[in-house]
């Protein structure tokens, strides 16, 4: 009974920091970035149609690289 005592105080003590570590993570802006999600999904696209087009203007196959979006 007394292992069982212990390994809840533990894990309670480990629930704790984690919890501590996302509350000091939020307070210090970790985050706030809400501007770069939508910009970087159109970097994305370009890069990928950028690739392509070399692709496509490539005449020797062995030299083709797959692209993993």
């Amino acid at each position: 009974m007394s292992v069982i005592v212990v390994l809840l105080i533990a894990s309670i003590s480990v629930a704790a920091l984690f919890l501590a570590a996302f509350l000091w993570s939020v307070k210090s802006g970790q985050y706030n970035d809400e501007a770069s999600p939508p910009i970087r999904i159109l970097f994305n696209d370009a890069t990928i149609t950028e690739t392509n087009k070399s692709d496509e203007t490539n005449t020797n196959n062995d030299q083709k690289t797959d692209i993993i979006p």
